[in-house]
């Protein structure tokens, strides 16, 4: 075991190689393209993914960008941690551990940052940004970019939380140089989102205002630390959510890239089977107009959305139905038993699928892969479909792939490789 004074230089080192260490989203890889993984803070928990098996799988080497997920933005307009014990307490034994050496009582951080400090430094190229938000942390969104002085409110506090480091119970600094910027998943401006949502038609106007505040901070403190820090935002497939929520011509003045959904176009809350994440609307889809990623990117491009900064997401997980007689678009009778959620599944067990009786299905022409033995029905992506994906991010002169979550990859991170290897 590592002495505190060593582990304590460690951690040190870590910070020091992040802050020196200025790397641009095109410094960050050999190519122009980003690839951008979310890591999910819980995931830790019932998954048993933690940050270590980013590098022992080679994912994290074939990664310019991971986005920590979630951080909460709440009632009081304010960035707070949505799991303090996940993200700087709990202490990683060796074994799951980036470095190889047990956390111990005393050091300056434990949990999901310092792990994540621990990957920086064994991939120095490495970006960490922390993702505000999200499905279930939106509800306050509306309310703290609802004013000049509620946007700077928000903005100061986690500037001052993720990236100067002043983490609660820890001593100043602590959590300094871990992240190397913001992205914003404020899911929806303008929009229904999760039940609860706080929804103004002024949010449009106010998340364009709200980027720019957060532009202006990250420039300053960046000149300060000499240090590149980045901002990004997830956007919405739907044209109707984009035109509630979002000033496309605007809004790439203040990001230095955008994630679009590539996914999630249908599910198991429909009672027919269907693609979630189709290249194109397949021949004898049931729903005009239906959802593709071509539409969705389409749909930003025609908006006035810069290509190259457009980044498509994809998915690490399958949507699924059961019950199903006749295949694709037939009828079901609810969504497909899942470990975790009925009606999704990982892709590190759906690809074991085909050896327990179900067939896969290609439509090339339309850009998806399913699988179905006849009663179940699941739609996802494996290495082959999303080699056809970043085809498709090379040809439309997109600026790369993010991909939702890490955790649902195998073992060797055959997703992310297969990913790295179409963008090199």
């Amino acid at each position: 075991m590592r002495s505190p004074l060593r582990r304590l230089l460690a951690v040190g080192a870590a910070v020091l190689v992040s802050l020196t260490v200025v790397a641009t989203p095109a410094e960050a890889s050999s190519n122009r393209y980003v690839k951008v993984g979310y890591f999910t803070q819980w995931g830790i928990y019932g998954r048993q993914f933690p940050v270590a098996n980013l590098q022992t799988s080679g994912a994290a080497s074939k990664l310019t960008h991971i986005n920590y997920a979630f951080s909460d933005v709440t009632e009081q307009g304010l960035c707070a941690s949505a799991d303090p014990w996940a993200d700087w307490q709990v202490p990683f034994p060796a074994e799951t551990s980036v470095d190889g050496v047990a956390d111990v009582a005393g050091q300056p951080i434990s949990g999901n940052l310092n792990q994540l400090a621990e990957l920086k430094a064994a991939n120095p190229r490495l970006r960490v940004l922390v993702s505000l938000g999200g499905w279930t942390l939106s509800k306050w969104f509306s309310d703290a970019a609802a004013t000049a002085q509620s946007r700077q409110r928000l903005v100061d506090s986690c500037v001052d939380l993720w990236l100067k480091g002043n983490l609660p119970g820890l001593a100043p600094g602590a959590g300094a140089g871990i992240f190397d910027g913001i992205d914003l998943d404020w899911e929806w401006p303008g929009s229904e989102g999760n039940a609860g949502n706080v929804i103004r038609p002024e949010d449009k106007h106010n998340f364009t205002r709200l980027l720019a505040t957060f532009r202006d901070a990250l420039d300053r403190l960046g000149r300060a630390e000499h240090h590149k820090y980045e901002l990004t935002a997830f956007l919405p497939a739907a044209p109707a959510k984009i035109d509630a929520g979002f000033e496309a011509r605007k809004i790439f003045k203040y990001l230095d890239f955008g994630t679009v959904q590539g996914y999630d176009f249908h599910g198991s809350w429909e009672q027919r089977a269907n693609q979630q994440s189709a290249l194109k609307v397949p021949a004898g889809a049931p729903d005009n107009p239906d959802f593709s990623i071509t539409t969705t990117i389409d749909a930003w491009l025609d908006r006035g959305a810069p290509r190259g900064d457009l980044v498509l997401g994809l998915p690490y997980y399958g949507q699924g139905w059961t019950g199903v007689t006749d295949g694709l678009f037939g009828a079901a009778t609810g969504p497909a038993p899942g470990l975790f959620a009925a009606g999704t599944e990982d892709y590190k067990t759906l690809k074991n699928l085909p050896a327990e009786g179900y067939t896969v299905h290609r439509d090339r022409r339309a850009g998806h892969t399913y699988l179905y033995d006849g009663t179940t029905f699941w739609t996802f992506d494996d290495p082959e479909q999303l080699l056809q994906k970043t085809n498709y991010i090379k040809n439309k002169g997109l600026g790369g792939a993010m991909m939702w979550s890490l955790d649902g990859d195998d073992a060797n991170a055959s997703l992310t490789r297969a990913i790295a290897r179409g963008l090199r």
